[in-house]
């Protein structure tokens, strides 16, 4: 718990350049509703900045912070990274060091959204696991291969608290107000916010396959597990046609009937999407993300990418950095509608549609 022996707890936030405003204000309305329902001051916040400036977030608002990072000792009993979009790009000296003389036994530091990426590149996630948002889990995996990233919803070890963005932060919180003040001022709080339940740090941050297809299709929600499963490596669709335990005819009816894609393109498609995120959140050569992802060259992914997109990666990679204007990056609709139909039927082993 955080600051379990004194009250109010104490919690500062530390928001970077384009954090996300809801994953932000998810945290802040949580514990201010704690404040409300109970009739009670439970817990304390403070903005701060790398400068003690206002900081922009990525919906364009800029908010005002309490403090910059020139206060080493703001009575916290726990510290919060707020990230947002292009946490990657951050370079952040001066916050890396103030979050590291903040790195005691007696101090709770966490992270929301894209947070934890900081936290991680402060070398304070080491030994603990963590977690950050569904979009940046890939990247975060290649940069720091020496922790354990979990997908799930939010995870809490020890007083290391972490969680993707959205909405989590109020299920994350909401945790915290429970273990410590107790059961009913968190169903309190939950009804306040129209919320149907308070999801614990078990729950996937993205909505299963099941949920969205139904229940009675498990062999499809099988194969598509596996393909996720298989990125490096693609499977051939006979491969997961036996692993699941159906023809290549049945699993390719089920894949046009519930998703509207034969399997090779949703595979494809699967795989180009790990692909950008390693893209746009990485500086791995192009080549090692192509083989990453199971092509076969990176000629071979810069097609399949460049049809996919309507963008050769490289000059996705440079006008992301802002180095190449949209208008003359994108393939034009036409040169786009008459590129190679990728929608058919082929091995999954990269060999063809990639």
């Amino acid at each position: 718990m955080i600051g379990a022996t004194a009250q109010p707890t104490r919690i500062g936030f530390y928001l970077v350049p384009q954090f996300s405003m809801i994953a932000f204000s998810s945290a802040i309305e949580t514990l201010r509703m704690a404040n409300q329902v109970s009739g009670e001051t439970l817990y304390e916040w403070r903005l701060i900045s790398s400068d003690g400036q206002p900081v922009q977030c990525s919906n364009g608002l800029v908010i005002a912070t309490h403090h910059g990072t020139e206060r080493q000792d703001g009575g916290y009993h726990a510290i919060f990274v707020c990230g947002g979009n292009n946490i990657h790009q951050l370079d952040d000296d001066v916050g890396i060091n103030w979050l590291r003389a903040h790195d005691r036994t007696d101090m709770v530091l966490g992270a929301v959204c894209t947070g934890s990426y900081l936290l991680a590149k402060a070398e304070l996630l080491n030994g603990y696991r963590c977690t950050i948002h569904w979009e940046n889990l890939a990247s975060a995996r290649e940069q720091f291969p020496q922790l354990v990233i979990s997908p799930e919803l939010f995870e809490i070890d020890r007083n290391r608290y972490t969680c993707a963005g959205g909405t989590a932060p109020i299920d994350m919180f909401m945790c915290e107000v429970r273990a410590r003040h107790g059961a009913e001022i968190a169903k309190r709080i939950s009804e306040q916010f129209i919320c149907e339940r308070i999801r614990d740090q078990n729950d996937r941050q993205r909505v299963p396959l099941t949920q969205r297809i139904g229940a009675s299709q498990p062999k499809l929600a099988e194969a598509v597990s596996l393909m996720e499963a298989n990125i490096e490596e693609p499977m051939t669709l006979d491969e997961l046609s036996h692993h699941v335990g159906l023809s290549r005819r049945q699993l390719e009816r089920l894949f046009q009937r519930y998703l509207n894609y034969v399997p090779t393109r949703y595979y494809l498609e699967l795989r180009l999407e790990r692909a950008r995120q390693l893209l746009l959140q990485t500086s791995m050569p192009i080549v090692d993300i192509a083989l990453a992802c199971g092509f076969i060259s990176a000629p071979h992914f810069s097609k399949c990418y460049r049809d996919t997109y309507s963008i050769p990666p490289r000059d996705e990679r440079r006008r992301a950095a802002g180095l190449l204007k949209n208008d003359t990056a994108a393939v034009s609709i036409n040169e786009a509608a008459n590129s190679p139909n990728t929608n058919s039927d082929a091995p999954l082993d990269g060999t063809a549609n990639g």
